[in-house]
């Protein structure tokens, strides 16, 4: 278990749960769900709010002084997470120091009603949106996230809309384009009649206006994209690819060359 409180890093834990509250260290924003999970499977092999902080701010922080805590520690608050997370915290690393007893808001089909469990499906029920995956691409008409998270579903698209640009859209590196023709558009008509293209400096834009770090897309038959049909449609001498994305958003890619001889798809 010991092992296993190691790769959590406890004392890095608990200073971001001491320090919420602060500047942009919200509870979502410096925890991952992934951490509460492991905090949580690790508390279950051994057996905050304000007013927490300042029990221990009086009394001492563990493990100069021994605490008991006798239960409730969830329900009937607004940081029900933090305080549940610290004490965990506590008992995993201090656990010859620091004791906690269950109450009765510690059983599901009570905090399930008094505010807990709505707490936790509300604050983790979704990732932080980073990464803005579609088909086709951008849109002009596209402002804000919020404009995805309201198209009805299911929806046949019409033209011209957002939904088509979603579907349709091209990507070009125009660039060298607009040097040559200052009066050119960023986005310019699709030579499928439908939808737009737009290049790089489109993406760049895009991104900090939405607050996202990247945007993956596939539909085009390129040397390099997401597009999972090596020798497209026994045309093209094109490779498939998969991206793989890490936590730092760091993208790698896996190549799937043709093979013409065999029919198969040989990796790289």
């Amino acid at each position: 278990m010991l092992g296993m409180a190691q790769k959590l890093d406890l004392d890095e834990l608990i200073c971001k749960l001491l320090n919420v509250g602060s500047p942009g260290c919200s509870l979502t924003k410096t925890v991952k769900e992934q951490e509460i999970m492991h905090l949580c499977l690790l508390a279950k092999e051994i057996s905050f709010d304000y007013n927490l902080l300042r029990l221990f701010d009086r009394g001492g922080f563990p493990p100069f002084v021994n605490y008991l805590f006798f239960g409730d520690y969830v329900d009937r608050e607004i940081q029900n997470l933090e305080t549940i997370s610290l004490l965990l915290c506590y008992k995993i690393k201090y656990s010859e120091n620091f004791f906690l007893l269950r109450g009765n808001h510690e059983c599901s089909v009570i905090n399930r009603v008094y505010g807990f469990f709505e707490e936790c499906n509300y604050r983790y029920q979704s990732l932080p949106v980073k990464c803005r995956c579609m088909y086709g691409g951008l849109s002009p008409q596209l402002k804000s996230i919020d404009q995805l998270r309201q198209i009805t579903r299911p929806i046949d698209p019409s033209n011209p809309s957002i939904h088509i640009d979603l579907l349709w859209f091209l990507f070009h590196n125009y660039l060298q384009l607009v040097r040559s023709r200052p009066l050119l558009k960023r986005c310019q008509a699709n030579n499928r009649g439908l939808s737009y293209t737009f290049g790089p400096d489109v993406v760049m834009e895009t991104c900090q206006k939405l607050d996202i770090d990247l945007i993956a897309r596939a539909h085009q038959v390129v040397q390099a994209t997401i597009f999972s049909a090596p020798h497209y449609c026994g045309q093209f001498d094109n490779a498939a690819a998969m991206m793989n994305v890490d936590e730092s958003l760091v993208c790698t890619f896996q190549i799937l060359r043709p093979s013409m001889k065999c029919g198969k798809v040989v990796p790289k």
